[in-house]
């Protein structure tokens, strides 16, 4: 398994930007599909975006197209995700997780997860 650790949460007004990094370490992180979900207060884990273990394919969840990048530097063994455009309804937990296979976007897909790192969108 690979063990994740979030960073770059934090609180931003909306229209603003927020950059979250995942640090991963452990099994080969460059075999590893990537991914972000995210989790608002009394509400389900939902997925926001995926990449390829070679970044090159990306999934998104159709609320953040546009406005949120996923990518990664195998490098670094880190995968970040830059948000644009905020909004108060992109308030959430923003987990990182990956998985061993081709891109998914259901959570049962995932077996590794971070901690979460907090983003607020303040109005």
């Amino acid at each position: 398994q690979v063990q994740l650790v979030e960073s770059g949460g934090g609180l931003v007004q909306a229209g603003g930007s927020l950059r979250l990094s995942c640090a991963a370490s452990g099994r080969t992180f460059s075999s590893y599909t990537m991914a972000w979900f995210r989790q608002a207060p009394g509400k389900e884990r939902n997925f926001v975006a995926a990449i390829s273990w070679s970044g090159g394919r990306t999934h998104y969840a159709d609320s953040v197209k546009g406005r949120f990048t996923i990518s990664r530097d195998n490098a670094k063994n880190t995968v970040f995700l830059q948000m644009n455009s905020l909004k108060p309804e992109d308030t959430a937990v923003y987990y990182c997780a990956a998985r061993f296979g081709v891109v998914a976007d259901q959570q049962r897909d995932f077996g590794s997860w971070g901690q979460g790192t907090q983003v607020t969108v303040s109005s």
